[in-house]
């Protein structure tokens, strides 16, 4: 085969394969948008203000270091701690608490931030996840149009939240969350779904609704048996920042 020959050969290669990556990666958010849902839009409400931790809680996050926490993969946490707030330190990766959980009342507050930059999913955009796979969605939900069952406080791609809690961008927000972990009979298969109650600046949002399975972004969530496991924060490349986490076991 003649240089210029297999160069055109090669080329043709090339572009064939950058069609297919591109026709794979336009068919994945194809098939993201079957699980969109964009309405009933939930009305929008106003709402007051922090909650200090009870003498039974254990403090996850009190402002000074990230001792309960560590990167998704192990090892020290490395989100930013300053002036009693931690920030996501996009492309660090998610962080977990140390300690595994199963029933629970979680209290965080958060906050996106006050610039806006990007629309829907890509503004103010993280989560916050019981037992690594159970997320409550957190994002700029302030005037800013998105699938409903992905908006703030939604039970992620489940659940649309029964009203719009938002507050603007920069305003510090809080999520009251109280969790029951499923429970699975001995051959693995799914005896009761977790429930979730979520109070999203003191205002249910989510009352006592049943958990379908791990959250997906793609595709239909389902259960697969496990134990007690860490809360996940999210690291989706968006510095939201947190203050104020505390857990009580139930």
């Amino acid at each position: 085969m003649s240089r210029r020959l297999f160069s055109t050969w090669l080329g043709i290669c090339l572009l064939i394969a950058s069609v297919c990556g591109m026709a794979a990666e336009i068919s994945n958010r194809e098939r993201a948008r079957v699980t969109e849902l964009w309405e009933p839009v939930p009305p929008v409400v106003t709402t007051g203000e922090s909650v200090a931790a009870p003498s039974d809680a254990l403090v996850l996050f009190g402002g000074d270091n990230l001792d309960q926490w560590q990167a998704e993969q192990g090892g020290d946490a490395t989100w930013k701690v300053e002036d009693g707030i931690v920030t996501v330190v996009p492309g660090t990766g998610d962080i977990k608490t140390r300690q595994s959980f199963t029933d629970v009342q979680l209290h965080i507050e958060w906050r996106t931030p006050a610039k806006i930059s990007g629309e829907g999913q890509g503004r103010g955009n993280s989560g916050v996840s019981l037992m690594e796979r159970y997320e409550i969605q957190i994002l700029d939900s302030f005037d800013n149009p998105t699938y409903v069952n992905g908006q703030a406080g939604s039970v992620y791609k489940q659940h649309i939240p029964l009203v719009n809690a938002s507050r603007a961008p920069g305003e510090w927000q809080s999520y009251d969350i109280i969790f029951v972990a499923p429970r699975f009979n001995d051959n693995g298969r799914i005896a009761e779904p977790a429930r979730v109650t979520v109070l999203h600046n003191g205002v249910l949002i989510q009352n006592n609704v049943p958990v379908q399975g791990t959250a997906v972004f793609v595709g239909t969530p389902s259960y697969k048996a496990h134990g007690a496991a860490p809360i996940r924060l999210q690291d989706h490349r968006n510095p939201v920042s947190f203050r104020n986490i505390w857990v009580r076991q139930l």
